[in-house]
Order: C-alpha cells, then sequence, then structure tokens
C-alpha cells in the first residue's frame, strides 16, 4: 500500500509544486513507483513533469466529480516509474459542485483505494487553498509535507495550515503526521536565510527536516522544459538536494528497499 504524502501551504511561493513534482521524481529515480496527483488547478505539477494541457482530456476533476475511476485518468509520464493524475482549470469549481455531496471530504481517498496497492508512494500536490480540495487531500494522505521559504514572513500562514491539519486530525484522519516543514529557497550568503532557518528549528525543532533546498537556478528552470531537475540536471544543486529529502523520507519510515542505481536520461 503506499505512502501517501500531500504537500500544501496556501502560502504563495514557498516551492509547493517544485517540491511535489521534484519529490515524486526523486522517489521515482530510486525506482519506487511514485503516483503524483495534481490537485491545483493552476495544473502546474501536470506541464511541470512535460505534459501539454491542450492534450489533456480527463483530470482530477473527473475523479473528483464524475466519478471517473482513478485508473482510466492516470498518465504515464517520461520519468520512469513515475505516473500522473493530472489537474484541469475546472477543477476550480469542484468544490461548488461537490458542497452538497454526501461525505464529500473523503472523495479522494474513497477513489485512490482501488489503485494505492500499485504504488509505494502518491505524492499530492495540494491545492493553494484550505478549502475542500486541500482537506480531501489531507484526508487521503498518512502526512503532510509544508514548504516554508527561507523569507521574511516565512511562518505568516503556517500556523492557519497548523490548525487546518489538526481539524483534520481531530474530525477526519486521526492518523494525518506532519511528514516535515522543508525549508526552501535558502541562499547561506544571505544573513536573514540563516535567521529564518533558526527560528524555524526554534519554533518546531524535530519537525523540520534536515534537508535544506538551495535557491538554484537549474531548478529554477526546469519546469519551462517540462522536465523535473532531476532530469533537467542531475549534478544541479536542486537535483542534490531533492533526491536528500526523498531519502530522509525513506529514512524516517524506514523504507529499506535499496534499489539498483538507474541511469538518469536527460
Amino acid at each position: 500500500m503506499a505512502r501517501i504524502i500531500g504537500v500544501a501551504n496556501q502560502k504563495g511561493g514557498v516551492g509547493k509544486t517544485t517540491t511535489a513534482i521534484n519529490l515524486a521524481a526523486s522517489f521515482a529515480v530510486l525506482e519506487f513507483k511514485t503516483l503524483l496527483i495534481d490537485a491545483d488547478p493552476q495544473a502546474n505539477s501536470t506541464t511541470g513533469i512535460g505534459f501539454d494541457l491542450h492534450n489533456i482530456t480527463t483530470s482530477l476533476y473527473d475523479v473528483m466529480v464524475n466519478e471517473t475511476p482513478a485508473s482510466e485518468v492516470i498518465l504515464k509520464s517520461d520519468v520512469p516509474f513515475l505516473d500522473l493524475i493530472p489537474s484541469h482549470i475546472d477543477l476550480v469549481g469542484a468544490e461548488i459542485e461537490m458542497i452538497n455531496s454526501p461525505n464529500r471530504e473523503n472523495v479522494l481517498k474513497k477513489v485512490l483505494e482501488p489503485v494505492a496497492d500499485q504504488y509505494d508512494f502518491i505524492i499530492i500536490d495540494c491545492s493553494p487553498s484550505l478549502g475542500l480540495i486541500t482537506v480531501n487531500s489531507l484526508v487521503a494522505a498518512n502526512s503532510v509535507v509544508v514548504p516554508v521559504q527561507c523569507e521574511f514572513f516565512a511562518l505568516e500562514g503556517l500556523g492557519k495550515l497548523l490548525n487546518t491539519i489538526k481539524i483534520v486530525q481531530n474530525r477526519l484522519n486521526p492518523d494525518l503526521e506532519i511528514e516535515g516543514i522543508l525549508m526552501t529557497m535558502y541562499d547561506g550568503r544571505l544573513r536573514l536565510s540563516n535567521q529564518v532557518v533558526s527560528e524555524v528549528r526554534r519554533h518546531f525543532d524535530e519537525l523540520v527536516f534536515d534537508t535544506i533546498i538551495h535557491r538554484n537556478t537549474r531548478l529554477s528552470e526546469a519546469p519551462s522544459f517540462g522536465k523535473p531537475v532531476v532530469l533537467y540536471d542531475s549534478d544541479s544543486k536542486g537535483a542534490v538536494n531533492y533526491l536528500n529529502l526523498a531519502k530522509e523520507v525513506l529514512q524516517k519510515n524506514n523504507m529499506t528497499k535499496i534499489p539498483q542505481k538507474k541511469k538518469i536520461i536527460k
């Protein structure tokens, strides 16, 4: 059965989608069968691994609103071991259409059950809000990765997200865990970056990942080429950072599988 990890932060520009794409791709490079779910109506995870939105005929919207089986929506990516459930702008309206549905917070969890045993990991790029789609993602998930940018006001909005997670734990998914808080866009040359890391570690201690994602040009360029950074430039600091994050998650969850090293095709 897959470990389902949501990547969530309603605050924009923190590296949420970048983390979802590259954590999923890093698991795939390590030969763990991985499904990336794009639950963000902006569909940046979909385009970020090489899909043209004009060619998407069914999406997460159809799964959640029209009861299309997840297996009929899953697409094979160009990355071995990595599949995708794409997003679509129609997902914006899904929350209104689902508002009167019974058990509306459990829709995603239920539709993933038939496919979950086909994967080692399912990574959900959550919607950039704390609405019904994000609640569905948190109910379906085993844990949450929370990206936090190494910038002023880094903790802004984090309390609201953590409160939402606590509500979901209390009412809908008591087994939901915080996989970790991930510091992103770190620049070691800046005093501010170091101050933010220290402050977040002081507040959240062991919840903060050891791995830090550095600000990196190749990491920023990769989505425009429709590739995760581990394929776009496997030697870049961004690729190394996300592979280290994947290994940290594996270690934390006692997943001891050590696959053969696979050549990355650029």
